[in-house]
């Protein structure tokens, strides 16, 4: 039976009693049904995982004992920041979870012309919550110990003016004449910039292009905005990154 794996935004030292915040405490206790003495792995974001053993469980509250530090690292040795267009529903959701199962570092959510999406005041507090639980979420299940980079949501304009991280800036473009087997090796990181549904207007992307990316294809067929993203990753990670 695979260990569960639990994320818990406090410091990790083998020897310590921890406290389960109320996320960690609901998924153990009340969904998996946990009992004291069960085997569980924690990590708190920052890189690296730690044995423990559920010690003490009521019905408000449980407490593991951290007893070892696990070995092994799956980060991705290619950093990938994906800039994407806010999409609705459960689609900006599905793009989120599948990257950060793809290796993605950080993820900078944009509103386009074309987003849709009206985030302001406490809506998008409780989007970027709802967001941040879904990278977690999904460290848990793909064995990452490290949290994606969760950045403000911004307009487009607003971001391109901001500085990049040196390396390779791709707007994914179905009508670009050269797709990712054309680029060589990134020297530094790679920024995805992908539109929601609808795509990005053409005015949108002349200012993309005269920020500096370069517009890049990934076959013939138009993707949707959920799965774009997601197989941009992909690709990259197959070219570049740590995918066999």
């Amino acid at each position: 039976m695979r260990i569960p794996r639990f994320y818990l935004p406090a410091p990790l030292t083998v020897g310590a009693t921890v406290t389960l915040d109320d996320n960690a405490f609901n998924h153990a206790v009340r969904v998996l049904r946990l009992k004291p003495g069960v085997a569980l792995t924690l990590f708190n974001g920052a890189g690296g995982a730690f044995a423990a053993t559920l010690t003490d469980v009521n019905k408000r509250s449980a407490q593991a004992r951290v007893t070892e530090a696990l070995p092994g690292d799956v980060e991705s040795p290619l950093r990938v920041m994906l800039a994407q267009g806010v999409s609705r529903g459960d689609k900006m959701d599905y793009t989120l979870q599948k990257a950060v199962e793809l290796g993605v570092a950080a993820i900078q959510p944009l509103l386009t012309e074309r987003s849709g999406v009206d985030l302001s005041g406490d809506r998008l507090t409780r989007k970027v919550q709802h967001w941040r639980g879904i990278l977690i979420g999904a460290c848990e299940q793909c064995g990452r110990n490290r949290l994606p980079e969760l950045r403000e949501p911004l307009p487009l304009a607003t971001w391109l003016n901001q500085p990049v991280e040196p390396g390779w800036r791709l707007l994914l473009d179905p009508l670009a004449e050269r797709g990712l087997r054309g680029l060589e090796r990134p020297e530094g990181a790679v920024t995805l910039l992908i539109g929601s549904e609808g795509g990005l207007s053409s005015a949108e992307i002349a200012q993309a292009r005269a920020a500096g990316f370069v517009g890049v294809r990934l076959g013939p067929r138009v993707l949707r905005t959920e799965t774009a993203g997601v197989a941009a990753l992909a690709a990259a990670q197959a070219l570049w990154g740590d995918w066999d």
